[in-house]
């Protein structure tokens, strides 16, 4: 390993060991979502997977 994977992995892990902690705070006081929030969500999904399944087609 040189130098500049060491400071990569290094970088990599101090970034875990700081985020983790403040992401299953976030995660834990955000707001619960709804069917209408899931909905709104999954709509726009359906419809590009539907779309790129149109374009595949046309080929």
């Amino acid at each position: 390993m040189d130098w500049m994977q060491i400071f990569s992995a290094l970088a990599l892990v101090i970034f875990i060991v700081v985020l983790f902690p403040r992401t299953r705070e976030m995660l834990n006081h955000s707001p619960k979502a709804t069917i209408v929030d899931w909905l709104s969500f999954a709509i726009p999904i359906v419809v590009v997977f539907l779309f790129i399944v149109l374009l595949i087609k046309l080929v």
